[in-house]
Order: C-alpha cells, then structure tokens, then sequence
C-alpha cells in the first residue's frame, strides 16, 4: 500500500517532512520540568514523581501506566505521584516515553 510520500510524489506535492517531538508544556507556556526522588516512609521507600503543571487527568494517566509496568501501587497527592518502593530509574524512563523534561 503506497504511503503519502509517493502520494506526495504523484501529485506534485512536497513530502512531509517528519516532525521533532516536543516536550509537554504547562500553562505558562514553558516546558514543564519533572523531578523523581525516594524518601523513607515508615521504614519503606516511596518514590515521588513532583513538578506536574498539567491536568490532573494526565497524572493519573501516567499513575496508571507506572503501576502497571512497575507492578507496584501508587497514588496521585498534591500534584505529584506516589509509588511504594524504589522505581527512581525506570520511573524516570516512563516519564519521559510521556512527553515531559526530566531533571538529572
């Protein structure tokens, strides 16, 4: 099946060129920064994902999709996720396949 490269071709028309993925921005327009971090909670550890500026639909988004690749519960307080026990790499590696600028 022939793509729209060679339908670009047949009618004349410049192809696409493809498009650089952008980071998520937060309502001030700027690009919105992530930062993840352990603490200690009654002995356990609890990985903080924090620095959301976006809609509490999407955080709950990227809960679900932590919880389930990291098989571990979790919650949305405050504008930042929650995750029982330490996920800091991969919770970073999840958050950035979402679109969002994740602090080193």
């Amino acid at each position: 099946m022939p793509g729209l490269e060679d339908l670009a071709a047949l009618t004349g028309m410049p192809t696409p060129e493809p498009t650089k993925p952008t980071k998520k921005l937060g309502y001030d327009g700027k690009v919105v920064v992530v930062r993840v971090r352990t603490e200690k909670r009654r002995g356990k550890d609890v990985t903080i994902i924090w620095g959301f500026n976006s809609h509490p639909k999407e955080l709950h988004d990227i809960l679900a999709t932590c919880k389930k690749t990291l098989g571990t519960g979790g919650q949305v307080t405050d504008n930042a996720i929650e995750l029982q026990g330490n996920h800091v790499e991969r919770a970073k590696d999840i958050v950035r396949a979402a679109g969002f600028a994740v602090q080193k």
